[in-house]
């Protein structure tokens, strides 16, 4: 679905020059918004060169600054910012950047948000975003990421406004809504992705799915803006779907060879204790010979009776009522569905939230009592072992919810990379 602008929306532009397309193996991006670095370090996997990232959180731009050594960090607002800065510290030139990647702040578009508002100050940062593209940053692509929820506030209100910002600098744009489990990613994470390029002559597709998965998209521009519609009725290609696209990466595939803990037990640095069993956990090990951030948090009394009622793939309505939090004693069966839930292992992981609290979804373990490790909820994002994260045990929690999936970033980067910057 490509959107258009009435022109005389618009504001005055000049008509840029149509950027070369660069054949050689070393394309450059930077990450705005960069967070703990799952979009950079997806792009890394795929060949791109981070020339800078920017992020405001200092245990976020620690975590990205040790996991990507030697790439310069602006530690600051991003309203702060300025393309003469970028330039003068990084000795970048405008025509050097193929492509410019962020998530602006996603919480004020949440369906999950305790409450949406058209005035949270985070809905309008990706104006930042394109006001360092009209200052001066002219990467060939652009790229950002943000939830579904962006799609149904306001009638697709930030949409439209998305739409016109870039196509006055002269980016044509399409978006897309992906899921993570289309990818191989263990995880049912639906994320809105907008592509925008200056270049002529090469049309804005996104990446096909490799994996058939069982997900729904219960959310506005769930079946126009994804590739459900394919997947369930085979419209693309006859057949496609049922002889050519892989199994999903179930849960326990992903983090099934990782030490058993009990509560409070593990260490932020620890040695394997069983080999990788699935291809999914030798790519997560290649290039780590000890596991990091692998620590099983304290649960209360309570939720640690409450866990021996609920069965892998299980949840609240498991539990005797009379263990129930006072308040999920009101509740309907068809209320709080992911609460308190266990996952289960021959499936997929719901979305992985920036705390693994059983009381806001299903992140008891399918057979441990206890709740995910920040490495489990990290493996279920894709991060590979020897990613680190730093900090707080709750920001470590933080950087990983937040963050793009890896191997999703590397699926669209060399989606990108073979269809526009090398068409």
């Amino acid at each position: 679905m490509e959107w258009q602008v009435d022109s005389e929306q618009m504001m005055p532009w000049r008509e840029p020059a149509v950027a070369e397309r660069i054949p050689g193996p070393s394309l450059v991006a930077a990450d705005l918004f960069c967070g703990a670095g799952g979009l950079s370090f997806g792009f890394q996997q795929a060949g791109f060169q981070i020339a800078f990232a920017n992020d405001i959180n200092e245990e976020y731009a620690n975590t990205y600054r040790l996991n990507h050594d030697g790439t310069p960090f602006f530690r600051e607002s991003i309203e702060d910012l300025k393309t003469a800065k970028i330039f003068k510290e990084t000795g970048l030139r405008k025509t050097d950047i193929d492509l410019l990647i962020g998530g602006p702040p996603c919480q004020g578009f949440s369906i999950n948000a305790p409450k949406r508002s058209l005035e949270d100050d985070r809905n309008h940062l990706f104006r930042e975003y394109g006001r360092l593209v009209l200052e001066g940053l002219r990467p060939k692509v652009i790229v950002m990421e943000n939830v579904p929820g962006m799609v149904s506030l306001d009638g697709g209100r930030f949409i439209r406004d998305i739409y016109a910002l870039f196509q006055q600098a002269g980016y044509r744009m399409r978006h897309m809504i992906l899921c993570a489990a289309h990818y191989g990613i263990p995880q049912e994470r639906w994320r809105l992705f907008f592509i925008g390029t200056i270049l002529k002559g090469v049309e804005i597709t996104f990446p096909e799915p490799t994996h058939f998965a069982p997900v729904r998209a219960n959310f506005t521009g769930g079946r126009e803006l994804t590739w459900l519609p394919s997947i369930q009725n085979g419209t693309r290609q006859p057949n496609l779907f049922g002889n050519i696209l892989r199994p999903f990466t179930t849960v326990k595939q992903a983090i099934g060879d990782l030490p058993e803990l009990a509560v409070n037990e593990g260490a932020e640095e620890m040695d394997y204790d069983k080999p990788p069993r699935t291809e999914f956990q030798r790519l997560m090990r290649r290039r780590s010979k000890r596991l990091f951030n692998h620590i099983a948090g304290a649960l209360s009394k309570q939720n640690l009776e409450r866990a021996k009622y609920i069965p892998p793939g299980g949840s609240w309505r498991d539990i005797p009522y009379e263990l129930l939090p006072k308040g999920m004693k009101r509740a309907r069966r068809s209320d709080h569905t992911r609460r308190y839930g266990r996952i289960d292992p021959d499936g997929l992981s719901g979305t992985v939230l920036t705390k693994c609290d059983p009381h806001w979804g299903t992140f008891f373990h399918y057979e441990q009592d206890r709740a995910l490790t920040v490495r489990e909820a990290a493996r279920i994002q894709s991060f590979p072992d020897e990613y680190r994260f730093y900090g707080s045990r709750v920001s470590q929690y933080e950087q990983v919810g937040n963050a793009v999936p890896p191997l999703l970033a590397k699926t669209l980067a060399d989606h990108i990379q073979r269809t526009l910057l090398q068409a």
